[in-house]
């Protein structure tokens, strides 16, 4: 799993599309479904609920983002700790 992913997977989950995430991150949209699928695959589960081009996170998808948001907020404050020394 790498950063990217899931800076990826934060913003597909606020916008609720893939293509707005992808040209938020300046990436075309296969690049950023396949970095989607990536994940859920190596999660072994989808995180989302597809309906048509909109996505809906889906239980085990709203539990991973306030996983990644616990784990974003404590390296942002670790940084923001360790430049103030």
């Amino acid at each position: 799993m790498e950063l990217q992913q899931l800076r990826y997977f934060r913003t597909a989950a606020q916008m609720e599309n893939i293509s707005r995430a992808a040209r938020y991150h300046r990436i075309p949209q296969p690049s950023m479904s396949k970095v989607i699928s990536a994940l859920e695959r190596e999660l072994g589960m989808p995180l989302f609920e597809r309906e048509g081009n909109r996505l809906r996170l889906n239980q085990q998808g709203r539990l991973f983002l306030r996983e990644v948001d616990k784990a974003s907020n404590r390296v942002e404050n670790e940084l923001h700790i360790s430049m103030k020394n």
